[in-house]
């Protein structure tokens, strides 16, 4: 078990976290949230022993492991492979001894504890890593210099995975995978046999992979029960209670203090206005809990095009003599929003520079219209802003002829404010440099904004604002993203990029998903199978009804459980000082109620399908 006890801890001496406590069982699988800046980074650098706190304490059990990802592995000439048996130190100082080793007795300990590590299958686990993670078999063997920064992070997290630590710390681990290893690393980490504590935005990954979420706000420490959506619908109904309560105690100071100011002077009156000031003097206040900060993304409109604003009729395009995908037969128009599937490698990348006109057509038509404005946003683009110039600068260069208020208020609408506007940007957080450049790439009002990965290092409350912008946007939107709730939530179109073509997918995000984990035989099966279906008998027809009865009725009966626990946890007494142990249990009922409704609306939508299936 992990457990923090008071734990406080000051940076520049203003305090970061202060009397915060959270016990986390071993085994668990844990999300942890907060606001930018709360102190989610420092907190892991405390439990790994690299700060030393000011008050409280950290324990572990005895010999431990902790493990978490380098900032990133070395340009060396060590194969990918050999890198990531290396990372399990134990093992590979055996393996080195067992080489020297003299003495039967120690060979034979050698040995024993070589066999308990599980140490001959280590390649084979090394490889399935490294395969979930993006790499091939070829590239397993190459040297870690020929691999970019981004890449070796990969290897640095196929490393930490491989050693297996009994408390994993992972911060932002998805930032470098694409859709494919990011879906897999979400399986891998639902699976990992000890304990996870994971930092993270990626709503798919903390709904998924993990069973509990560790919010770190105001210093202090909470742990809430269930993946992040139902953090979240707790977090909203506490903080509509507290809202309504705080406004309850606001108008009735209000009226106590009107009857203290009009009758403090009457004598008749002094006994009575002297108890209202007590009154006011006894009674608690209820803050209201502050707003998350409102992140904002302003797109600029641009002006209707004639449809369509890029079409394809057998198009080819690739780098120098290697043409990546071929045939193209593709239509866009001014109010698609087209999401970009493929494993890596298949070419993504490579039609998002066709369509952003940074690679030529080779062979076959394609027809772009005269006016056509087409913003585009790579990480990359991220990494060469000017780390000595600030954000007005940036913009200036663009638009030198506009005033400083109009360079200030492009820069408000992606949510820069005065005080990052005049901040170089080698001082900005990730998130702020990718606002700068989204801001960068839409500056003309694109008709086709094209997006490789826009989520990484935004937060969740920029994210949200992100699909908000995104959905208003009237130009036509590409995206490629590992963020599954971005594309869910934006995409009504999906390509999919396979063997050097590309072509619409029919079915939905979620049998995309259970393809790239289960294997693309896996997906055919059951198509076949539904095709050989006979039709259903009467009998097996009143069944199904009967199932989906007892479905509906499972549902009202949780609905009915959830709204009474709304009520309880609605109950102000409930968050007195004290009451913590009694708040947990309610919020662990609560999460617990919405874990089986979501399943039963699960099991009932099956029911209904089912039932419609059969009748036809």
């Amino acid at each position: 078990m992990l457990s923090i006890t008071d734990l406080s801890y000051s940076v520049d001496g203003r305090p970061l976290i202060q009397g915060a406590s959270a016990r986390i069982p071993s085994g668990h699988k844990v999300g942890l949230v907060g606001r930018n800046g709360s102190g989610k980074t420092t907190l892991f650098r405390l439990i790994r022993g690299e700060l030393v706190t000011e008050g409280g304490s950290i324990s572990l059990p005895s010999r431990a492991r902790i493990g978490g990802v380098a900032q990133e592995v070395p340009s060396s000439s060590t194969s990918l492979l050999d890198t990531v048996l290396a990372a399990d130190t134990e093992r590979a100082g055996l393996m080195a001894e067992a080489e020297t080793a003299t003495d039967p007795h120690r060979i034979a300990e050698i040995q024993a504890r070589l066999a308990d590590i599980d140490a001959w299958s280590a390649e084979g686990r090394a490889s399935t890593i490294l395969k979930g993670l993006g790499f091939t078999a070829e590239e397993m063997l190459m040297p870690c210099s020929d691999f970019s920064g981004g890449w070796r992070m990969r290897v640095a997290l196929a490393g930490v995975l491989f050693s297996q630590p009994d408390l994993l710390l992972l911060d932002e681990p998805t930032n470098y995978l694409d859709l494919e290893g990011a879906l897999w690393l979400e399986a891998y980490l639902a699976k990992y046999p000890h304990t996870v504590i994971v930092i993270s935005h990626d709503r798919g990954l903390l709904n998924r992979a993990v069973g509990a979420i560790l919010h770190l706000e105001d210093k202090k420490l909470t742990l809430y029960t269930g993946g992040y959506d139902t953090f979240a619908k707790t977090r909203a109904e506490q903080r509509a209670v507290l809202t309504a309560e705080a406004k309850k105690q606001d108008a009735r100071r209000a009226h106590l203090q009107a009857f203290v100011d009009r009758f403090k002077a009457k004598a008749s009156k002094a006994r009575q206005a002297q108890s209202r000031v007590k009154q006011l003097e006894k009674m608690t206040p209820i803050t209201a809990p502050a707003e998350a900060a409102k992140h904002v993304f302003t797109f600029p409109p641009p002006e209707e095009l004639s449809p369509p604003i890029i079409a394809m009729e057998g198009v080819s395009v690739g780098y120098g003599d290697l043409t990546v995908l071929r045939k193209l037969s593709l239509r866009i128009d001014q109010d698609d929003r087209i999401a970009l599937l493929g494993r890596n490698g298949e070419g993504k990348s490579t039609l998002s520079k066709l369509l952003a006109g940074k690679l030529e057509a080779r062979g076959g038509q394609m027809t772009v219209s005269t006016k056509l404005r087409v913003g585009y946003f790579a990480q990359h683009q991220v990494d060469e802003l000017h780390l000595d110039e600030t954000p007005v600068q940036h913009v200036r260069r663009l638009r030198p002829t506009e005033g400083e208020p109009r360079l200030r208020a492009r820069l408000a609408g992606f949510g820069l404010m005065a005080d990052q506007a005049e901040t170089v940007v080698g001082r900005l957080s990730g998130g702020q440099k990718a606002r700068l450049s989204l801001l960068l790439a839409t500056i003309d009002a694109p008709h086709l904004l094209i997006l490789d990965e826009p989520t990484n290092h935004l937060d969740i409350e920029s994210r949200e604002a992100l699909v908000e912008a995104l959905t208003a946007y009237s130009g036509a939107v590409v995206l490629v993203s590992h963020d599954m709730h971005l594309l869910s939530l934006v995409a009504d179109r999906l390509w999919l990029v396979k063997d050097g073509g590309v072509a619409p997918y029919e079915d939905d995000l979620d049998s995309y998903r259970a393809l790239l984990l289960g294997g693309d035989e896996g997906e055919k099966k059951p198509k076949a199978e539904k095709a050989a279906r006979p039709k259903a008998t009467r009998e097996q027809v009143l069944a199904l009804k009967a199932e989906l009865r007892k479905c509906e009725q499972r549902v009202e009966k949780l609905e009915d459980m959830r709204e009474k626990l709304a009520k309880k946890l609605a109950d102000p007494e409930l968050y007195e000082d004290g009451r913590k142990g009694d708040l947990d249990v309610w919020n662990r009922k609560y999460a617990e109620v919405m874990d089986g409704l979501d399943r039963a609306e699960a099991l009932w939508m099956k029911a209904v399908e089912a039932v419609e299936n059969a009748e036809k």
